[in-house]
């Protein structure tokens, strides 16, 4: 692949050996006058606005250029430093992605902080936890709900001082607190306070004192059993892995008309930055590029804000490809006229790109289904779209091939918050769908088979087995946990990753799934639930499965009916159903429909992999009812607790039959 030549030999002045407030200070020089940030009105009360940064109305965008953005960054500093931050301090973050955040993420570092973050969702203990484990020594919360979630705590950690992002009403019942407190001050307080006391040589020397091998950031798993595990992660983890994702998307001579990420890229950005997909992907990443990010601030609003934005590139996870694929399908089909296009046209652009020579008759059926279809769907989502990228869990790869099909192709990836996060992506030069690409440079990959069946190993030409990894990406190690620490390396220094995939013998990686989650049925037989849950993906009546089976005799699911969808499909059919969700998982039409999307999915699998019994189940599985992680993932045991009494019926004695 000459291509994989030209990424290992690609140099530029973005890459580098720098810490990342370094890193944000050279881009922020060569792109002064480029916009670096997009900020939405009428979301937020602000309190660097509008002193700091123009109030921008309602439902538009405000713009930030690097010059400006690196004059916040830096008044953000001194006045985190005039606070009595000392390098190496710990500093939380407890907001929703968003301008402020960023700001405030290279503000530490470059204060010589280290950044812990803290999801939005979590409750009072678990807020505790976070802030107490790595013994932060000061917060930046967002608002007043969720100060209050610190200030209910506070008496059982060790911190300086906490910062608000907004400007608190008094009708919140926390403004009092920021003027009765000296310890608690606004970000745009912090600001003026840092802008009055700033100094440039005493600014250089915090960068000049933190080393590319020091700490920046514990992120903290965010776990679908137990206490989270800090993961220390250093300026050069991460460093070296934006080095390694701009080789392969940056602007390279050979990549001729192919999209790249540069100067004149935009992102959406809208995935918690709490989560280290986003916070390499749609930040370290793009501000190191020059690009500009644009932040959603609020997931109701995403198709709005893709025509406000017009991003040319997007970072996401499955979940949020279904949700968005499924949005798609039900604005296409408003009649059943406009339904029976939409269905033919998809089915044409997934047989167009999925065939090597496609032809004269299927090139000019896909060049009807765009006219038709595709192109006012690329137009809803901005009409600029070049790319998107999939990390954070197992893309159906069906679904990948509709969005390919569409002109919006899907480059899924992979990683770990431990690898910071990217191991591997499908490059623009050659996407290979139903894999998560090749490994970036400097990133080494083998298999341990030994966690894998012997039937698995034989049924394939490449190597099956646990992801090993090594490269200058990958942590150190947890904070303060050397026993997990030692336990999460072999003895010849390999991460082990805990996900079971298959080295193809071109080099590509398929995904099968974590090793905790393959089901083993008594019969011997293992069985990896991902691939048959992801063939529901596109299914117009299903929202969500959950395949079931470990040590049982055959596998089960809990499915989740699309209710919008089998509305529509009973309207059709002129069927009467209860509004009630639960009433309409007890519905005889409706558990047949649904039987023949299972059948039919179970037409891709082998025997032992097919659902032979499943429950409809009314609710879905979200952040809010504790059945998914902040990350999207599927919490497996909440699920199991919350159905155990499902699960039961599934395994009756007659249900085996």
């Amino acid at each position: 692949m000459e291509w994989r030549d030209a990424e290992a030999a690609y140099d530029s002045e973005v890459i580098g050996r720098t810490t990342l407030p370094v890193m944000f200070e050279e881009s922020a020089g060569r792109n002064a006058n480029r916009i670096a940030q997009r900020y939405k009105g009428g979301i937020y009360d602000r309190s660097l606005a509008p002193n700091v940064v123009p109030a921008a109305s309602a439902d538009e965008y405000g713009t930030v250029t690097y010059a400006e953005m690196r004059d916040i960054v830096r008044n953000l500093a001194a006045g985190f430093r005039d606070l009595g931050l000392d390098t190496g301090d710990r500093v939380g973050i407890l907001c929703h992605t968003r301008m402020e955040w960023a700001q405030t993420d290279f503000a530490v570092l470059a204060a010589g902080g280290v950044v812990t973050t803290v999801y939005t969702s979590s409750s009072e203990r678990q807020v505790e936890y976070l802030l107490g484990d790595p013994d932060a020594s000061a917060v930046v919360v967002e608002n007043a709900e969720l100060l209050r979630k610190v200030l209910a705590v506070e008496d059982e950690l060790d911190l300086e001082f906490i910062v608000v992002v907004d400007d608190l009403a008094d009708g919140s019942g926390m403004g009092g607190a920021v003027r009765d407190r000296d310890d608690i001050l606004t970000l745009g307080d912090l600001h003026d306070r840092g802008a009055a006391v700033f100094d440039e040589e005493a600014y250089q020397s915090w960068l000049d004192s933190r080393e590319p091998e020091d700490l920046a950031s514990l992120i903290y798993t965010s776990g679908t059993t137990g206490q989270p595990k800090g993961v220390q992660l250093t300026h050069w983890n991460f460093r070296s892995n934006v080095n390694q994702c701009y080789r392969r998307f940056g602007p390279r001579r050979d990549k001729g008309d192919l999209p790249v990420i540069d100067p004149q890229a935009t992102t959406l950005s809208f995935l918690p930055l709490a989560h280290v997909f986003e916070r390499l992907a749609g930040h370290f990443l793009m501000f190191a590029a020059g690009a500009t990010v644009a932040y959603a601030e609020s997931p109701d609003t995403l198709r709005e804000d893709f025509q406000l934005v017009r991003p040319t590139v997007g970072t996401s996870v499955p979940r949020v490809y279904e949700k968005l694929y499924d949005a798609i399908r039900t604005q296409a089909s408003e009649s059943p006229v406009k339904e029976r296009i939409f269905e033919w046209a998809t089915g044409v652009g997934r047989e167009y790109h999925t065939t090597e020579n496609p032809g004269t008759l299927l090139t000019a059926k896909h060049r009807v289904a765009d006219r038709l279809v595709f192109d006012q769907v690329r137009e809803a989502l901005g009409g600029q779209i070049d790319f998107f990228i999939s990390g954070g869990g197992s893309l159906s790869a069906e679904l990948c091939a509709l969005y390919h099909g569409m002109g919006l192709p899907i480059l899924e990836g992979y990683g770990l918050t431990e690898t910071s996060p990217v191991i591997a992506v499908n490059p623009p030069e050659n996407p290979q769908i139903g894999t998560i690409g090749l490994p970036v440079q400097d990133v080494d990959v083998r298999v341990d088979d030994a966690v894998v069946g012997k039937e698995t190993q034989q049924s394939t030409a490449g190597d099956v087995g646990e992801l090993l990894v090594k490269g200058p990406n990958v942590t150190q190690g947890y904070w303060n946990r050397p026993d997990e620490t030692e336990e999460a390396f072999d003895e010849d220094g390999w991460f082990r990753t805990g996900d079971v995939v298959e080295i193809r013998p071109d080099g590509y990686i398929a995904f099968r799934e974590r090793a905790k989650q393959i089901l083993v049925l008594s019969t011997g037989k293992n069985v990896a639930p991902g691939p048959i849950e992801d063939a529901f993906a596109s299914s117009a009546l299903v929202e969500q499965c959950m395949v079931l089976g470990d040590g049982r005799k055959f596998i089960s699911a809990l499915v989740v009916p699309n209710f919008d969808g089998v509305r529509e499909w009973a309207n059709r059919e002129g069927i009467d159903l209860p509004e009630d969700p639960k009433a309409i998982c007890r519905n005889d039409r409706v558990y047949e429909r649904i039987e023949a999307e299972v059948e039919a999915a179970n037409e891709q699998f082998e025997s032992y992999e097919q659902i032979k019994q499943f429950r409809l189940v009314p609710e879905e599985f979200t952040e809010n009812n504790d059945l998914m992680t902040p990350t999207m993932k599927k919490k497996r045991r909440n699920i199991l607790d919350r159905y155990a009494d499902q699960v039961d019926l599934l395994y009756e004695p007659q249900a085996a039959n």
